[in-house]
């Protein structure tokens, strides 16, 4: 006789976990994601990211937009508005899934936990960097040869080359401290995401970490290799039209070359290590995961 419906045996109630996680689960998973970045192939790696360097680039295309011409606004809130939409960036990694060197540096946690080894460490840092410049600088060519900095009379190219300048003007310890500072907010924007439990979630935990970041002013060294090398695509090869449009020269923008790019993307590099690796990465692991460590387990 086949079994009703009234026959059968009522299962297991599975009840899905809504909450977010807590910190202490949350640098679990910070060490097993560390761990599972290391395994990861070289070609597989260096292409996840190639995708997280244009995914920076299109939060920063976006942001050099949104700001061109906006001085009529107050500082503060034209930053704001610069730093929301940059926020597109990051949520494109972590939500569409890509390897970005600046959140990896929360890495160190399993590191320390000794999962991983320095060697292993590195390549993956280096893979992913040389990943990130070869997607941002292959974006920055693409708008080049778009001829989007043209747009609102040049005014998207006139922004995008003060922001360049800026970038590599600055002094070699200033960099570094705003690279600490700018890193500080990305992991922990990507620290509260391993907590999340829902797209939105991740969304939320990265828009005003961001947008902070931004609004600062402090310098990400992925977000630069875009920033800097489209200005240098601007400087060089900009016709005459263009020039004359937005009233310059390129001897106007006198620190914006390959020097320039090397001398700001080294500080900046260093301080987004000690920012996201050490004053994120390792406090977390010290506070969570060394106690564990300690008593074996």
């Amino acid at each position: 006789m086949p079994e009703t419906r009234q026959d059968r045996k009522p299962g297991p109630t599975v009840i899905a976990r809504l909450d977010a996680l807590l910190p202490p689960e949350m640098a679990e998973v910070a060490e097993r994601v560390g761990v599972e970045k290391t395994r990861r192939d070289a070609v597989g790696l260096t292409m996840l990211a190639v995708i997280a360097g244009a995914d920076i680039a299109f939060g920063a295309i976006f942001s050099t937009t949104v700001a061109s011409e906006a001085g009529a606004l107050p500082y503060g809130v034209g930053r704001l508005l610069a730093g929301l939409v940059f926020s597109l960036g990051l949520i494109l990694v972590v939500v569409g899934g890509a390897e970005l060197f600046t959140g990896n540096n929360l890495m160190v946690m399993a590191w320390a936990s000794r999962h991983v080894s320095t060697v292993s460490l590195l390549r993956a840092w280096g893979i992913v960097y040389v990943g990130n410049f070869v997607g941002g600088a292959g974006t920055a060519a693409m708008v080049f040869l778009s001829g989007q900095y043209r747009f609102g009379g040049g005014a998207v190219g006139r922004t995008a080359l003060t922001i360049a300048e800026g970038k590599t003007a600055l002094p070699f310890l200033e960099a570094m401290m705003l690279g600490v500072l700018c890193n500080v907010l990305v992991c922990l924007a990507v620290w509260v995401c391993f907590g999340a439990r829902s797209m939105a979630d991740r969304i939320l935990a990265i828009l005003f970490p961001i947008a902070a970041f931004v609004a600062a002013g402090f310098e990400h060294s992925v977000a630069n290799m875009y920033f800097i090398t489209i200005g240098l695509m601007i400087r060089a090869w900009a016709g005459d039209p263009f020039w004359a449009d937005i009233g310059a020269t390129p001897a106007d923008f006198p620190s914006l070359d390959l020097a320039g790019l090397v001398a700001n993307l080294v500080p900046v590099t260093m301080g987004n290590i000690i920012g996201g690796g050490i004053l994120v990465g390792a406090v977390y692991w010290f506070i969570y995961l060394r106690p564990r460590r300690a008593a074996g387990r």
